[in-house]
């Protein structure tokens, strides 16, 4: 077989295999009642990431209240770790898809994002050095 053919084929086969995988991969989201669970877990983690689903009682209400077509989503990422041990400073993303707000002309996907100093003991770090 000539050098040209084996190229061909190689990238046949490599095509073959990349459209097989998912472009992207969902990430694993632990049901939680509130976000702490999921704090804890992005200054536990060795990346800074943790992803939840926020479930229960008040996560069921919000949902119908706004006749919202997904669960209440959560991610957070440490933007920064602190001297002080399992402190840092976290972005946190609460998002939902399929959100009816009064007055809107159709359901969209809302999201809320802030940043937190936080640390494991549940308060704020002592300095943000």
């Amino acid at each position: 077989m000539n050098t040209r053919i084996r190229i061909v084929c190689a990238a046949a086969s490599a095509s073959m295999c990349l459209l097989g995988m998912p472009a992207h991969a969902e990430p694993v989201r632990t049901p939680v009642p509130d976000a702490r669970p999921v704090l804890l877990a992005a200054l536990q983690s060795t990346d800074g990431t943790a992803h939840g689903v926020l479930a229960g009682d008040i996560a069921d209400a919000i949902t119908k209240r706004f006749e919202a077509t997904s669960p209440i989503y959560i991610d957070v990422s440490t933007e920064r770790r602190y001297r002080e041990p399992g402190c840092g400073r976290l972005k946190v993303l609460f998002w939902q898809e399929g959100v009816r707000l009064p007055g809107a002309k159709a359901p969209r996907k809302q999201t809320i994002e802030f940043g937190i100093n936080y640390c494991a003991t549940g308060l704020p770090p002592k300095s943000l050095l």
